[in-house]
């Protein structure tokens, strides 16, 4: 079985992709400086190293002996993004660098590097295929791009194989609900279960491509055990249905409020994973209202602790 680092791994996506590494019988370190990340999300199975990955001198020596780099470290948030592109861009910029530089030194097999649908902008027209110009919108989309760009390089020029996975719009336990970026569907499951409203950034028919988080965490994996990969190819991690996020509030229920539209959001967003399905034999297999449902059991477990 093989060595794994997953930079991220005590956060929504990489905590799940941990899971199912272990279940597969490798050993996992985590890379995590917890500041969204949760403790309580890592498995117990797993060597938690609580670091930064913008400082590259700590983060150096855990990649020794590594065969294959997981990284899924961000602020991940686009209104975030919009009020701190600066700190932002130290992150999601200068930290993936260092997370490929490591690896380039390491030698590692293997990087999956997680970037996001959100590259598209607003330009392209639904669904989204890999060879589509990119046009971000918002720093969060360029910085994601950057590191696209720079996964290429790493590519080519360090001989270091470096994938690249656009997640559309990812949802399912342990995500974060309870922040003011939350995204729609965890935002709505609070508001609901506090009896509020349930609100709508523009006029609600802005819509996206939502992936089942365990549908996210197998793509990783698949492209991680791919042997049709040799490096720098851009893959769609995208949900089968596209939703609306008027059809999201009518499925949850409950009176509805609109605010004014968020600026950098992308306003439709829907995905083309027949490449993926091509080269890594991936396809989501659970149904919205089935992913929907499940989160839904999660988070009353969860509030009735």
């Amino acid at each position: 079985m093989s060595k794994i680092l997953i930079s991220g791994g005590a956060g929504f996506i990489g905590s799940h992709i941990t899971d199912k590494l272990i279940d597969k019988g490798h050993r996992v370190v985590v890379l995590d400086n917890l500041s969204t990340g949760k403790k309580e999300n890592v498995n117990e199975k797993a060597e938690l190293k609580e670091l930064d990955i913008c400082d590259f001198e700590a983060i150096r020596p855990l990649f020794d002996g590594v065969d294959f780099v997981f990284h899924l470290a961000a602020l991940p948030r686009v209104p975030i993004s919009v009020k701190d592109p600066i700190g932002t861009s130290q992150i999601n910029i200068m930290g993936t660098i260092n997370v490929f530089k490591a690896s380039a030194e390491a030698k590692v097999k293997r990087v999956m590097f997680a970037s996001s649908s959100s590259v598209y902008g607003n330009d392209n027209k639904p669904p989204f295929k890999e060879d589509m110009w990119p046009m971000p919108v918002s720093p969060y989309a360029l910085q994601k791009r950057v590191g696209e760009e720079f996964a290429q390089l790493f590519t080519e020029l360090y001989k270091t194989p470096i994938v690249i996975l656009r997640f559309f719009t990812s949802f399912g336990p342990r995500m974060i609900f309870d922040s003011e970026y939350s995204l729609a569907i965890g935002k709505f499951f609070k508001l609901k279960r506090d009896n509020k409203p349930l609100t709508i950034f523009g006029d609600g028919e802005q819509t996206r491509g939502f992936c089942y988080v365990m549908d996210i965490a197998e793509g990783n994996i698949k492209a991680m055990e791919s042997d049709k990969l040799k490096g720098g190819e851009i893959i769609n991690l995208a949900g089968a249905e596209i939703v609306s996020i008027n059809q999201l509030a009518d499925l949850m229920g409950g009176e509805k409020v609109y605010l004014p539209p968020r600026e950098g959001d992308v306003r439709f967003s829907m995905g083309d994973a027949s490449k993926a399905k091509e080269l890594i034999d991936w396809q989501p297999r659970f149904s919205f209202k089935q992913a929907l449902e499940e989160t839904k059991e999660w988070f009353e477990k969860i509030n009735n602790q």
